[in-house]
């Protein structure tokens, strides 16, 4: 078993370049089934979720050519059915995206459940709705997601709450479906301006991403093209928080200061001094002290659930009591209990957390409950007096490109260690 040590108390200082958005590269990489063409994916993050996509891939006999560790080429053209693996997908949240773009393609799908961290039910009654709406029909066998459709023909989808994931899906089937699909109350996140634009820029006709609105008329023919993922908002945002927490200096470069509005907002409001310039964001906290302050999380342009473990992290630190309501995942606050372990004063009641701060964290054995939980565990470890050992590191390493070499180049004293299970200690015995 692998763990990441921390021993705290190092304030991070220097320069760290965010990688390509995990969100937008899982779908891009998706979304290459629906090429008629080979096409090259560049600043793709170095992660796992990337990993199981090319397996994936491999399986359902897809030609995956690594150029190097940040561009990979794609030919889809080779897959000949609409099957998913089941064990490869069932590790990863992003399976279902598979479900709209075989769809989209084939006008059929076959696809587990989808896997990934356990934040509570993740219901897809939504993008079957979209599909529906398309004109296909649904069941579920053995744990898999069956849709079929003779003919996919567009039409007006409203969804009933904020998805991103069901926007995604619902841009995949309408892509290539006959005549104008609108897709109302869609989600609004830099990830779906960045598919719309990797389709558009193959010759698909998508107007009003990021917006309430988008309108697709679908086209027969999409072309190959090389494209470049967005940076990481939510791992930029991640290493703004740690900055803080350390209270560090460090210039976050390969952003898009737009899309970490609503961080530096919050950010600013606790104390911590951002300055932002046309591709980069400096976070400097190594004076004052922070305040408290109340956090809700909302869909894009809002603050962020994938932020919220690593803000609640820093408000244990702040003066005075915070609040930070969160009610998009069921168990989003499943960290709370290790914070505890590191002398944090955090109540959780449903959706909402009470954070009144403390002096100090103190290093604790702690684990990484979902990938935004582990990026938590890392930023206390790291404001943390003491050695704190984080298990479970997979969770992290699904969404974050060497966050251990990153950190060390900025001066945490971090490592990733093998500990043998005690499985595998009684069987040497």
């Amino acid at each position: 078993m692998e763990k990441i040590v921390i021993n705290g108390g190092h304030r991070l200082r220097g320069e760290v370049a965010i990688s390509g958005a995990k969100n937008a590269a899982v779908a891009l990489v998706a979304a290459t089934i629906l090429c008629d063409e080979p096409c090259v994916i560049e600043n793709l993050p170095e992660i796992s979720d990337i990993a199981i996509c090319l397996r994936i891939f491999k399986a359902m006999g897809a030609d995956v050519q690594i150029i190097n560790k940040h561009t990979i080429r794609f030919d889809t053209t080779r897959i000949r059915e609409p099957k998913v693996p089941y064990e490869l997908a069932r590790s990863m949240r992003a399976s279902s995206y598979f479900l709209g773009t075989l769809l989209g393609r084939f006008h059929e799908a076959y696809v587990p459940l989808p896997g990934g961290c356990d934040l509570g039910d993740r219901p897809i009654d939504q993008h079957l709705k979209a599909f529906s709406v398309l004109g296909a029909t649904d069941d579920i066998q053995n744990g898999c997601v069956h849709v079929k459709a003779d003919a996919l023909v567009g039409g007006q989808i409203f969804f009933d709450f904020n998805t991103v994931g069901g926007t995604m899906n619902a841009i995949f089937a309408a892509v290539k479906a006959q005549g104008l699909t609108i897709i109302e109350n869609a989600a609004k996140e830099p990830h779906i301006v960045d598919l719309a634009n990797f389709l558009n820029s193959m010759g698909a006709d998508i107007r009003g991403a990021g917006t309430d609105v988008i309108k697709i008329r679908g086209v027969e023919y999409l072309k190959g093209i090389t494209y470049a993922v967005i940076p990481d908002q939510i791992e930029a945002g991640t290493y703004m928080v740690a900055a803080a927490a350390s209270r560090g200096d460090v210039l976050i470069t390969n952003v898009i200061p737009k899309h970490l509005e609503s961080i530096t907002a919050k950010l600013r409001t606790i104390g911590v001094s951002v300055e932002e310039f046309d591709e980069s964001v400096r976070v400097c906290a190594t004076d004052g002290l922070f305040i408290k302050t109340n956090i809700k999380t909302m869909p894009h342009p809002g603050f962020p659930t994938d932020m919220q473990p690593q803000m609640s992290t820093l408000l244990t630190l702040a003066e005075g009591t915070s609040t930070v309501v969160d009610d998009i995942f069921d168990n989003r606050f499943r960290y709370a209990s290790e914070l505890r372990r590191m002398s944090a004063d955090i109540q959780v009641k449903g959706t909402v957390a009470t954070i009144t701060g403390v002096k100090r964290l103190t290093g604790a054995p702690v684990r990484a409950t979902d990938l935004r939980a582990g990026a938590a565990m890392v930023i206390a470890g790291l404001a943390a007096e003491g050695t704190t050992e984080i298990s479970d590191i997979y969770h992290i390493e699904r969404g974050y490109e060497g966050i251990v070499e990153k950190l060390s180049a900025l001066g945490a004293d971090i490592k990733k260690v093998y500990v043998p299970s005690d499985d595998e200690l009684a069987v040497s015995v």
